[in-house]
């Protein structure tokens, strides 16, 4: 066992002391060598690392990783949320996510999402519709114009 992962396995015995999470999302305690371990109130855990570009390992997600996958996840949220509001059929979904970074400061500078809608048969004004919903969703409202974020269909 490598000394994060006996790290991790000790620092979640002790999470019987931070849970129940009340009035917050989350704790984050940092595990040294760039990485941090994410708890939400439910007790699910996330681990992050810095990018190998960035003096990481690369091993989990960095946190900019997680902005641009929290991008297609609530997309698929508030598209699955419209859809079962308005009885519409929602077989399945896949996005394939690219973050592109900027320097000087180094930040999330676009995001590219890569939508297929697989087996779903929309008419077109649906889709239409659904799509708008899915691009207003909560973060990429908090995005707004801070970063590039481009959309492609199959």
């Amino acid at each position: 066992m490598t000394n994060i992962a006996s790290y991790v396995m000790t620092f979640a015995i002790s999470l019987k002391q931070w849970l129940p999470l009340q009035h917050m999302t989350s704790k984050v305690n940092y595990l040294g060598n760039l990485r941090t371990l994410g708890i939400h109130s439910s007790g699910e855990q996330i681990m992050t690392d810095a990018p190998k570009d960035n003096q990481g390992m690369g091993e989990y997600f960095s946190p900019t990783d997680l902005v641009a996958t929290s991008l297609a996840s609530c997309f698929m949220t508030i598209i699955g949320i419209y859809c079962k509001e308005r009885d519409i059929p929602l077989l399945e979904m896949r996005i394939e996510v690219e973050k592109i970074m900027a320097s000087n400061p180094r930040r999330i500078h676009q995001i590219n999402l890569l939508v297929d809608f697989m087996q779903n048969s929309w008419d077109e004004s649906t889709r239409k519709k659904i799509i708008a919903a899915g691009k207003a969703c909560p973060v990429a409202a908090t995005l707004g114009d801070q970063v590039i974020i481009e959309y492609t269909f199959k």
